[in-house]
């Protein structure tokens, strides 16, 4: 084993490389989050099964975090489903992950990383049963948000989206050339020591 081979060099950020949190930014800034009451939050529980331990409703890890269900984004704009209890059920953090905007019932069945079908969940088919009777009754609500607040408000909002984006290419741009610069600065220091 060589010392070289322990080590690993941080990968190059890029600007642009965090377009998508910008655009999640954009979406979820203009999503309501509707907090439960308890009565919510333990009639969820007992849908799932869980009202004697929270697991991950999708593969049945230890639960980190509530998952929206239902996507809050698909193609950089808002679905119309909210931040509330119909929405969000117990996950872990590889299901989240891995999961990300799909379709939770297509993403299970599926052999995407780190899926409860790909980790070979041994009771998945009951899983799936619970979330959708999860899903039959409780009732997400789901928002037109453009309708709501009018078509002037909703396109300037994706315009200043639009104009950030734009700008962080300008700036990608000029960050090769400084980049390129420094590289060159550092080269040519080492040169001459």
């Amino acid at each position: 084993m060589t010392y070289l081979s322990l080590f690993a060099m941080p990968k190059p950020v890029r600007i642009t490389g965090r377009s998508s949190s910008i655009t999640n930014s954009f979406v979820n800034g203009v999503i309501p989050v509707v907090p439960p009451t308890e009565e919510e939050v333990r009639e969820a529980l007992e849908i799932l099964g869980m009202l004697d331990g929270i697991a991950c409703a999708y593969c049945g890890d230890t639960s980190t975090e509530w998952d929206h269900l239902r996507p809050l984004v698909d193609m950089q704009r808002p679905t119309g489903y909210i931040s509330e209890i119909h929405n969000l059920v117990p996950a872990c953090g590889k299901c989240n992950q891995s999961k990300g905007n799909k379709n939770w019932l297509t993403w299970m069945r599926s052999t995407a990383p780190l899926s409860p079908t790909a980790r070979r969940i041994a009771d998945i088919e009951q899983r799936i049963e619970r979330l959708q009777e999860y899903e039959r009754r409780g009732c997400p609500t789901r928002i037109d948000f453009e309708s709501a607040v009018g078509v002037e408000l909703w396109e300037r909002h994706w315009a200043h989206h639009r104009r950030i984006l734009d700008l962080m290419r300008e700036a990608e741009a000029d960050a090769q050339d400084i980049r390129l610069r420094v590289r060159e600065a550092y080269e040519a220091q080492q040169a001459t020591d």
